[in-house]
């Protein structure tokens, strides 16, 4: 093989295999907690360092969960990469990992529902968090002090689909020293420059679109090799935040496919939002691929597309419900991307914890609709839409 540099789509499917002597072509399953060594000696050895290919127990690490961490650091561009038993493990990780009393984490306010109360925890342990609305550098600006130890937000937001501007914000926190941490479930691998753009930390729910065919669930720290093997490693180990050699060797499988998926699910989004400017009941519609979104300057310069999520505000709780139920197509869930097509009513479910008036404020209304867009075509899922909506 030559020395150019591999496409994304190829080091999706051939970048940190392990293959045992059998010489297997498809990846391994590793379905053992523990190894076994073949002397005291080198138990003792082991424990004191292991080698990269060196295992101890699968709360620490397994060959089948260390491809799935290769590959997916090879696609992110990271050094390294920490795999989890969720997104939500990922992010509270990725964030308890290093923070303390008395420290100061500045975080967007468009945050989803559970990502909200892993910060609500910190703060309950002393760890000063201050919002902002995260597509205002101004406001950044005022809020990153020189003591900020990090800032962490959504590059898309759930389910508003407000975008960050990721090298604006990184700009400002590297100028006091503070980890940049992006949770960048929406923007997906596929679609993502977030270290190029000044990210530290880059989380995912693999659980989304990585897996994409809602099996099971996964997520993933990826960074530098400092911080993923001596800040995140040692608290996700001894919290058991590993991910299931199992759920990994899935993780991997979707690997193979992601970037056609997610592409094809992008090009059928927009084509959905486009008809759905048009349809009765329809009161907005927002999707980062249309050219009036808010950001969409900073969407093609950050991501080059859309994504595979729309929001689309019908009106009220009973015209949302009576839509939902409905479709035929889209499954009334609370995932996302999934093949299968999946419309969410945030208010009720993924952010219902948040008080009205908070809810208000995120633009997450009674009548807001998730939409998160699948591998169906694209004129079944419009003419759903249509018949569920007139």
């Amino acid at each position: 093989m030559s020395d150019k540099p591999l496409h994304p789509r190829t080091r999706a499917i051939h970048h940190g295999i392990r293959r045992s002597q059998y010489g297997e072509m498809a990846e391994a399953l590793f379905m053992t907690q523990g190894f076994a060594y073949d002397s005291a000696e080198q138990a003792e050895a082991r424990f004191i360092k292991a080698g990269p290919d060196e295992f101890i127990y699968a709360r620490y690490g397994n060959p089948t969960s260390r491809m799935f961490e290769d590959r997916i650091a090879s696609l992110e561009g990271t050094e390294d990469a920490f795999a989890t038993a969720s997104g939500m493990a990922a992010v509270n990780g990725a964030l308890m990992c290093f923070a303390k009393p008395g420290d100061h984490i500045v975080s967007s306010r468009a945050l989803f529902g559970s990502c909200l109360y892993v910060l609500d925890v910190l703060a309950r342990f002393g760890v000063e968090v201050s919002y902002v609305d995260g597509t205002d550098l101004d406001q950044w600006r005022a809020a990153i002090r020189p003591d900020t130890r990090a800032v962490f937000f959504e590059s898309v937001s759930n389910p508003t689909l407000e975008v960050v501007d990721i090298a604006g914000v990184a700009a400002l926190a590297r100028a006091v020293g503070a980890l940049v941490v992006v949770d960048n479930v929406f923007a997906t691998p596929v679609y993502s420059r977030a270290v190029e753009q000044g990210a530290d930390v880059v989380v995912y729910s693999t659980t989304k679109h990585i897996d994409g065919s809602g099996r099971c669930l996964g997520g993933v720290i990826c960074g530098t090799r400092q911080f993923v093997r001596e800040v995140a490693e040692p608290y996700l180990k001894h919290t058991g935040a590993a991910i299931s050699p199992f759920n990994a060797w899935l993780m991997l499988n979707g690997l193979n496919t992601l970037d056609l998926r997610v592409r094809a699910q992008t090009d059928s989004a927009l084509a959905l939002a486009r008809a759905l400017q048009d349809m009765a009941g329809v009161s907005r519609v927002v999707y980062p691929g249309l050219p009036d979104h808010p950001q969409y300057d900073l969407v093609q310069r950050q991501m080059g597309a859309g994504g595979t999520m729309i929001a689309v505000d019908v009106g009220s709780k009973a015209a949302a419900f009576a839509a939902m139920d409905r479709m035929r197509v889209f499954e009334i869930s609370n995932n996302l991307g999934d093949a299968k097509s999946i419309v969410t009513h945030p208010a009720t479910t993924t952010h219902s914890r948040l008080t009205p008036e908070v809810r208000e404020g995120l633009g997450i209304t009674p009548g807001l609709l998730r939409l998160s867009v699948g591998l169906e075509h694209a004129d079944d899922l419009i003419d759903d839409l249509r018949q569920a909506l007139a």
